[in-house]
């Protein structure tokens, strides 16, 4: 087994949880995002597809999923950056019997907002919605998404039945967007009790009927909390934006070298700014040209730049997948980003400029980042300048310690 390292981190510091086919990796740096220092691998020899660090109620804790191919998948946490970790003492997140299911995967992990401090949701395959109230000692089953009528005809995309985003509403507590692959996009407005299918103007282009009610392949949904009814989609062919919280789409690929991708991050103040870096096609999942560009548009859409200083241009054929691309919350906003190649590259200028932070890394399938002590709150500046641009023109878990050094195994009931 490889000898596993740990980091520390003080307030202000910033955390890079990079999950891979073969464990999870913890990345460290200060304020500035110039030096990084790496911790793990934990669950070493298991794919990780999602993580998490909550810091709401005053803890630190991180949360990544281990997928074993043997034992199934479980969730794991620890409370100081990973020198030792939690194994629950059965299957946490596991399907009634009477279903017939078995949980597969565990594609994400999302953090309900500070006003919920231990509400924790976890989407996963075969597509379902999982929510814990407790901090994540117990999780149930939203049965008003896995008893939809539409369910018995969602078709499994190339990475499986997979439910893989989740969007919360940072103003209404009862309405939450959710992202299938592929199955499409679905929004509840009435805590979860009814979900309805939100996919008018998202195009299915693999489909005979181009335009369907549901059946699309979304790869990924963002929001910018600022602008909580603007959101963008990337689509398996296609970007879009929506400005009435998914009601509706508008197609926004204007000037990008391909419309098709898996990964989208919003800027943490700006809700006009978003990044992307395409891919070439469904059947050649590179990037076009050999070139390794992030795409960011700063007017919603309207154009987009590649941002290239620092990232190679010949010979990067590269793969980013959906979960891959992440924001800091300084500001300046650092970018961040994993490839399949085992690459993590970084940007603590907004994306103006590159760095290779770590190479030599498994396969990258998920990258997160958060500020240790940041509230998720923006800054004065920050907040007025994203309120000026969206302003209308017109007018206790008791875990069982266990060693960090070897992968843990949840014991099957």
């Amino acid at each position: 087994m490889p000898s596993v390292h740990h980091v520390s981190a003080a307030n202000g510091d910033v955390l890079l949880l990079i999950g891979t086919m073969k464990g999870l990796f913890v990345l460290r740096s200060n304020r500035a995002r110039k030096h990084w220092e790496t911790g793990g691998p934990y669950s070493v020899g298991s794919p990780v597809y999602a993580a998490a660090f909550d810091q709401r109620n005053g803890r630190h804790r991180l949360w990544w999923a281990q997928q074993s191919f043997r034992w199934g998948t479980i969730l794991n946490s620890s409370d100081n950056f990973g020198k030792t970790s939690t194994e629950p003492e059965t299957y946490s997140i596991k399907f009634p019997a009477e279903s017939g299911v078995a949980l597969k995967n565990i594609w994400q992990i999302c953090l309900d907002a500070p006003k919920q401090p231990d509400t924790i949701y976890c989407g996963v395959e075969p597509a379902a919605l999982f929510v814990s109230r407790d901090a994540g000692a117990s999780w149930s089953l939203v049965e008003g998404l896995f008893n939809h009528p539409h369910r018995p005809k969602w078709v499994p995309g190339g990475g499986g039945m997979c439910l893989h985003t989740i969007v919360p509403d940072p103003v209404d507590r009862n309405r939450m967007t959710i992202a299938i692959s592929t199955a499409g996009t679905y929004r509840t407005d009435d805590g979860g009790n009814s979900w309805q299918a939100r996919n008018q103007g998202v195009r299915a282009e693999f489909l005979p009927e181009k335009y369907p009610e549901f059946g699309q392949c979304v790869h990924k949904i963002v929001q910018n909390p600022a602008n909580p009814q603007r959101l963008f989609l990337q689509n398996h062919w296609g970007l879009y934006r929506s400005d009435d919280g998914g009601d509706s789409w508008k197609d926004i690929a204007n000037g990008v070298p391909s419309d098709f991708g898996f990964c989208m991050v919003a800027h943490p103040h700006d809700p006009d700014t978003v990044y992307i870096v395409p891919i070439e096609s469904d059947e050649y999942r590179c990037t076009p040209q050999g070139k390794l560009r992030v795409y960011r548009t700063r007017d919603a859409g309207a154009s987009w730049e590649p941002l290239t200083r620092g990232l190679p241009q010949k010979n990067a054929l590269e793969t980013i997948l959906r979960d891959s691309l992440a924001a800091d919350t300084h500001d300046p906003a650092g970018i961040y980003f994993g490839t399949r190649s085992g690459k993590i590259y970084g940007s603590n200028d907004e994306g103006r400029s590159w760095q290779l932070i770590l190479e030599g890394l498994p396969p990258v399938v998920c990258v997160k980042a958060a500020v240790v002590g940041g509230s998720g709150k923006l800054t004065s500046h920050a907040a007025r300048k994203a309120a000026s641009k969206s302003r209308p023109k017109s007018a206790k878990l008791k875990p069982r310690k266990v060693t960090s050094k070897k992968p843990a195994r949840a014991k099957a009931r």
